[in-house]
């Protein structure tokens, strides 16, 4: 058997994943499960051990790696545990050497599990063609940056990414150019700090810059998404590209996570509720019919129900349609584990009103959908997507093309012709 890689949290860890089959299998590894982790909550945290325990019971003579956030933050700790034969680095895990070096560790029988630099002494970041995606798959991502300069007091990802790098805008250019050569219909960038790109490069080119010039330069390029975004850093160029360019798709994900200025202020956040209405009021003056999403916290320590109802609010006020609700997690070694915590009970109620306000305002956008033509990318042989990234339910379309499709319906979830 081969590499198996199961990756956990975001969608930069399921990119990340294909580098990491293709550089283990290079290295000549086989009958070997690499267990690619998320350290975003303690929850995520759990879940990856408890994964790693049914993994062994299930295949008890492949030998399992542990890489990604958690593995970097708490290395020790699954290296102490029986299942675990190495602990590889969230940077090490991106290079070949990395692999070639756990290959020659078990071959040695060599005692010492953990391999892991220090990630914050990395400075540069090299792009990562991935030969293996298959011709015709219908969304692809290209990795752009990686890390995060800033510091909020609940997020522990900084000391597992690293501080923010950014691949050259050519050799992203180039990669996109590969990528639609070969059939992808959409491309997504995607980085842990999108809106700091560029910064650690000569001339330190924005986010929009480098939107402009895939859009530029790859005219064949049929669709062109971005992921999530810090609504604060993000530029002219980009906004310009979003009202300009009808191949950059009319959905964002934001970065907000509070809709109170005093749990804003104590999560070390850059914006204020009024910057983040105010960006979103402009997003919808420069395309009308944008789709917004949003991360937001429920339960952030010293958050009463009256600073909690701002954020439900702010749904509303800000016209989201998509949430990615986290109860608050505490994760050791950040300054928000040691301020006064919420009660889980009252953390995991506020967590459910969130996503009920946050089921609504999907279901809304999908009743005002109906009668619009929409272009889908068709991404399996039942499920496409619009522009917007409303899920459509589609049946006998071709995996990888891009349809024109009048909604007819929905059923709370997914959109129907």
């Amino acid at each position: 058997m081969g590499v198996d890689v199961v990756s956990f949290g975001c969608r930069l860890n399921a990119y990340e994943a294909e580098v990491i089959r293709r550089e283990a299998e290079g290295a000549g590894l086989c009958d070997t499960i690499v267990i690619n982790s998320c350290a975003v909550t303690n929850e995520a945290v759990a879940q990856v051990r408890q994964s790693i325990r049914k993994l062994k019971r299930e295949r008890p003579d492949a030998r399992i790696i542990v890489t990604g956030c958690a593995a970097q933050t708490q290395a020790r700790e699954f290296a102490d545990m029986a299942e675990v034969d190495r602990v590889v680095g969230n940077d090490d895990k991106m290079r070949a050497a990395a692999w070639r070096d756990a290959r020659n560790a078990f071959d040695l029988g060599t005692d010492e599990k953990i391999a892991v630099s220090d990630i914050m002494a990395v400075k540069e970041m090299a792009p990562h063609l991935l030969d293996g995606f298959a011709t015709g798959l219908p969304r692809v991502f290209v990795q752009v940056q990686n890390g995060c300069d800033h510091r909020c007091t609940f997020c522990i990802i900084p000391f597992g990414r690293g501080n923010s790098r950014s691949v050259p805008m050519g050799a992203v250019v180039e990669q996109v150019r590969t990528l639609v050569d070969r059939g992808h219909a959409e491309i997504v960038l995607t980085g842990v700090d999108l809106t700091s790109y560029g910064a650690d490069l000569p001339g330190t080119p924005r986010l929009g810059t480098l939107t402009k010039q895939i859009l530029r330069h790859v005219p064949e390029l049929k669709r062109l998404r971005i992921s999530s975004i810090d609504s604060i850093e993000a530029d002219c160029d980009l906004l310009d590209a979003i009202a300009g360019d009808a191949r950059l798709m009319p959905h964002l994900h934001l970065s907000l996570q509070a809709g109170d200025d005093l749990i804003l202020k104590r999560m070390k956040r850059r914006h204020s509720r009024e910057q983040a209405i105010a960006f979103c009021a402009q997003l919808h003056d420069l395309r009308p019919d944008i789709a917004l999403g949003a991360d937001l916290i429920a339960g952030f320590p010293t958050e009463t129900d009256e600073m909690f109802s701002r954020s439900l609010d702010l749904v509303e006020e800000c016209g989201l349609t998509f949430l990615h609700v986290f109860p608050y997690s505490p994760r050791p070694g950040t300054p928000a584990a040691q301020m006064p915590q919420v009660a889980s009970a009252v953390i995991k109620e506020r967590a459910k009103r969130l996503r009920i306000v946050g089921e609504a305002a999907l279901r809304r956008r999908l009743q005002s959908e109906i009668g619009h033509t929409r272009e889908v990318l068709i991404e399996s042989d039942h499920q496409g997507r619009t522009e917007h990234y409303l899920p459509v339910v589609v049946a006998g379309e071709r995996p990888g093309s891009v349809i024109a499709l009048k909604i007819g319906g929905h059923d709370g979830e997914r959109l129907t012709v």
